[in-house]
């Protein structure tokens, strides 16, 4: 996933990235604007989308990750304005083929 962003002009700052107990997938930075991306994998068997997995209390658990790493990290960055959260669902169809669904802004 963090090569299809970095592919789209996007600086990829760190995968995988734990703040105590809690972990980022896809830290980024376009511009001023650094971005948290939640990657959610997604079989053909699956019971329900990816977009669906993420239940109220994973996205909380998201965003105090990305405000805790804005407090240690960029509030007093002056090249950094904002912080948005993205989902990225990545399903596999029966071939094996990876698809991509990439939303914005919506954590």
């Amino acid at each position: 996933m963090a090569s299809d962003l970095a592919r789209q002009g996007l600086s990829i700052l760190a995968t995988n990235l734990r703040l105590g107990k809690l972990e980022l997938d896809v830290v980024a930075r376009d511009g001023d604007t650094v971005i948290v991306v939640e990657v959610r994998h997604r079989g053909v068997t699956a019971w329900q989308t990816g977009m669906e997995s993420i239940v109220p209390a994973k996205a909380k658990r998201v965003r105090a990750a990305g405000e805790r790493l804005w407090r240690e990290r960029f509030l007093r960055d002056a090249r950094v304005n904002r912080m948005r959260f993205d989902v990225a669902v990545v399903t596999f169809d029966a071939g094996g083929e990876a698809h991509i669904e990439y939303a914005r802004g919506v954590l």
